[in-house]
């Protein structure tokens, strides 16, 4: 191989600066039980990490690091990655105009704060989302 070049699934850390082992970080897991506000704005949110507390992650990782062959660590860099990525990967499977499209109607919607434009706004989405589901649920998809 030629010095310099990375091999295809590997990263070289003498050439490629993007694996810098310098930058690993310990990080300590902590169960989260609350107590939030009702009026906190991050509520639900808090209510989820609350739910997710009394699972252990890292039986699930244990078990695929066994499997694998890679580390604890590297497994756990990898899923904080991904799920921290997921919205952006999101926007860009869908794109931005989609995006923009599926978000107007909540937009029309708070904007003038009644049920009925709630309403509305939940059956222009469900149109919109049906639509992307056409190739999913039918053979051929878009033709």
């Amino acid at each position: 191989m030629v010095p310099g070049t990375l091999r295809p699934g590997t990263l070289d850390a003498v050439t490629d600066p993007a694996r810098d082992d310098s930058r690993d970080e310990v990080l300590a897991l902590e169960r989260y039980r609350g107590p939030w506000r009702d009026d906190d704005p991050d509520a639900n949110f808090k209510a989820d990490v609350a739910l997710y507390a009394n699972l252990d992650p890292l039986g699930t990782l244990r078990g695929l690091s066994e499997a694998t062959g890679l580390s604890i660590g590297a497994l756990a860099h990898y899923v904080l990655a991904r799920y921290a990525t997921t919205g952006s990967a999101g926007l860009l499977e869908l794109g931005p105009e989609m995006v923009e499209r599926l978000w107007a109607p909540v937009v029309a919607a708070e904007e003038l704060g009644t049920d009925e434009a709630r309403l509305e706004a939940y059956l222009k989405l469900r149109a919109l989302l049906s639509w992307l589901r056409v190739p999913l649920e039918h053979d051929g998809g878009y033709s």
